[in-house]
């Protein structure tokens, strides 16, 4: 019995695999027509409902977000406004002007080509799980780990991003206040406005699908006007700027290093920083219509986008600094502000007040940025556990009947991320070495896919958006890069070393290795996939088909 069952599934799964394939991708993304030739089983189901029972999933989720909303949750998580404003100083500090300005869009474009290669495999596999789900799928032996070990870097990267992007936030709105209103900002006050900032966030995510569709639009629009209001103000109001050459040359050096290629590429790390959260758009995809198509799209046009107004954000920053000479960009590194290009606005534009509403546009950002990080940690979290993988799972997958949101899924992820960021409240640097594994850990989740999709060749079968010829070129590069990345990420960032300056990347890596291998023995072999109807995942296709023969 329990091997006719798996063949019927099995079957079952290639008879819609096969209508997925034959089928045409409907030209209006927000109504996408019937399925021709419906089986019994996908009869009365969307186009994007049977697409993800195909690939052993019902539809829980509320599917009320549109192409827009899903790029805009990955272009709130990457949001350039908080990005570059907040990791302005690891660029100046690290190569000054020119690593801020070159470094940018040289990032930019290998960072394309790994949202490039993700966006692929997304279009193959639009489900919430996401990296973890495409690794297990991808991997021709040891499915199960693969997906584990991916899912649990993906995850918990994903926690320490959201605690770091609204500590960050808190930060950034106390320093506006401390301007504004005279407040002093302590490690005290400045926790005590994370956890409303979150708690905020978690509420708005609780609310539904459709608030956040409509949030995330807002903030999309928050983001481009934004800029474009900075960037205004920055060539119309001061009365001096830097020359072309300078903005794009200019050396400064303050990291202790004298090998100034390794300076220049340690300055990259400030781009490198920024441009994270785009799996955002894999993770919603059971919530937008038409996913195979809009949440690769997603994925594209958040990084695209992010390049072009990310350059001419930091360009106008730069070329507005009034004092270009040495001990100049020393002392904008060192300003009391604690965020460089604040201290950029009060100088250029000689004009407090329009200073102060540049910076609480910054904020505004950064509030933004948050809520769309709830919301892709909330959906990751919520599929994980649709697998079994956390302990708890049955409590952390549950949908809210009401909102079609995964309610409980969203404040774990609120308390993970607030017990993350506890340690900000006795030392910084404890603080930032648990957050350190936020952006090497995630990336990390998103190299695996895509290794694992170069590695399968031919054997994959491509989604209706996809690559085509440039697949093996783009994939390659991405893989390179990331590896590269990875390696600078665990490099020290300055000299001398101390426990202040000190890079806890490695540590924090071995960590979170070391969690997943031990969750592993302890739930992940017994539990994680072993569902009946996900059992084809497991297995491979050559190996169900002997069964059946059998």
């Amino acid at each position: 019995m329990r091997r006719r069952f798996r063949a019927d599934v099995f079957a079952s799964s290639r008879t819609v695999f096969s209508m997925v394939n034959d089928a045409t991708p409907p030209s209006d993304p927000q109504q996408p027509p019937p399925r021709a030739g419906s089986s019994p089983a996908t009869a009365g189901l969307s186009d994007d409902e049977a697409g993800l029972a195909e690939l052993g999933y019902k539809q829980e989720l509320k599917r009320g977000m549109s192409g827009f909303g899903n790029f805009a949750v990955s272009f709130s998580i990457i949001s350039i406004l908080a990005g570059c404003i907040t990791s302005y100083s690891i660029a100046l500090g690290s190569g000054g002007p020119s690593a801020i300005t070159i470094g940018w869009p040289l990032v930019g474009i290998f960072v394309l080509c790994v949202a490039l290669a993700m966006a692929e495999v997304c279009s193959k596999y639009p489900t919430a799980g996401g990296l973890y789900f495409w690794a297990g799928r991808l991997a021709k032996r040891n499915k199960r780990h693969w997906a584990w070990y991916v899912g649990w870097f993906n995850f918990l990267g994903e926690v320490a991003v959201t605690a770091a992007i609204d500590y960050g936030a808190a930060t950034t709105m106390m320093a506006f206040a401390a301007l504004t209103f005279g407040v002093v900002p302590t490690a005290l006050n400045t926790f005590g406005l994370f956890l409303v900032i979150i708690v905020i966030h978690g509420l708005l995510n609780t609310f539904g699908v459709n608030l956040v569709n409509l949030l995330s639009g807002v903030s999309a629009w928050w983001h481009i006007v934004g800029v474009l209001i900075i960037v205004g103000a920055l060539w119309i109001m001061p009365t001096k700027h830097q020359s072309f050459s300078w903005t794009m040359t200019a050396w400064h050096n303050e990291t202790g290093f004298t090998f100034m290629p390794f300076v220049f590429l340690m300055g990259l790390l400030m781009a490198q920083y920024t441009y994270t959260g785009y799996d955002a758009s894999a993770h919603v995809a059971e919530e937008t219509k038409n996913a195979a198509i809009a949440a690769p799209k997603g994925i594209v046009m958040s990084v695209l986008i992010s390049i072009i107004g990310g350059w001419i954000l930091l360009y106008s920053i730069t070329a507005s600094i009034q004092d270009g000479s040495e001990a100049g960009l020393t002392a904008l590194n060192a300003t009391e502000t604690g965020l460089p290009p604040a201290q950029v606005f009060l100088d250029a534009l000689n004009n407090p007040t329009m200073a102060k509403f540049l910076l609480f546009i910054v904020c505004g950002a950064q509030f933004f940025c948050g809520m769309a990080s709830v919301t892709a940690n909330s959906r990751m979290s919520y599929a994980f556990s649709r697998d079994d993988a956390i302990p708890g799972s049955r409590w952390w997958k549950k949908v809210n009947p009401r909102t079609g949101t995964p309610t409980n899924s969203i404040w774990l992820c609120i308390v993970l991320s607030t017990v993350l960021t506890m340690p900000a409240l006795f030392n910084e640097t404890a603080y930032l070495a648990v957050t350190s594994v936020a952006v090497i850990g995630l990336y990390i989740a998103y190299v695996a896919p895509v290794l694992l999709r170069r590695l399968k060749g031919k054997d994959f079968k491509d989604g209706p958006w996809n690559l085509g010829r440039w697949s093996g070129v783009i994939g390659w590069i991405a893989v390179v890069w990331v590896i590269f990345i990875c390696i600078l990420f665990v490099l020290p960032p300055s000299l001398p070393i101390t426990i202040s300056t000190f890079n806890y990347s490695p540590i924090a890596v071995l960590a979170v290795a070391l969690i997943a291998v031990v969750l592993w023995y302890v739930r992940g072999k017994k539990h994680f996939m072993q569902h009946l109807d996900k059992e084809q995942l497991a297995i491979d296709e050559k190996k169900l088909l002997e069964e059946i023969d059998d």
